[in-house]
């Protein structure tokens, strides 16, 4: 049997890297402001452990993203496909990605993603050109997570 699952990415600003890679995807940020209203009114969850971003309530220190065709609980928000959440985390990154994302661009258009890839806010880090075996970029998310466009 299959079982769900999630990619976990931690941050330093989970909403603000959710926001990114939401744009980057075209995923959805996840709206949990009912769940949080809800858990908050019964007394299940205190003040501090609640932010608000873009006018939503949200956990603090959490966001996520969700594949706009999948799934989701509308009392929670939770999406039930393919989805990536974000935590925060007291420590810096301190070294190379071990499992990194690649963004697929349309044939004939690497140079279009990378660009607004960088509008987003990512960064170029090197061009890898290997003629028919490959051409991508590696590139680094606001928070310095490696990620390739190709």
């Amino acid at each position: 049997m299959a079982l769900h699952w999630k990619l976990v990415i931690d941050s330093r600003n989970a909403p603000v890297l959710a926001d990114f890679w939401a744009a980057a995807l075209g995923y959805e940020v996840e709206d949990p402001s009912p769940l949080v209203t809800r858990l908050l009114a019964a007394g299940q969850l205190g003040e501090e452990a609640v932010t608000e971003h873009d006018g939503r309530k949200t956990f603090r220190g959490y966001a996520a993203i969700r594949h706009p065709d999948d799934p989701y609980d509308e009392t929670s928000g939770v999406g039930a496909g393919r989805r990536l959440l974000f935590q925060d985390v007291p420590e810096e990154k301190s070294g190379k990605n071990r499992l990194h994302v690649d963004i697929h661009s349309e044939p004939g258009g690497l140079d279009r993603l990378v660009d607004r890839l960088k509008g987003l806010g990512a960064t170029p880090v090197r061009e890898v050109d290997r003629g028919p075996a490959g051409h991508w970029w590696i590139m680094h998310d606001p928070e310095g997570n490696e990620f390739c466009a190709a």
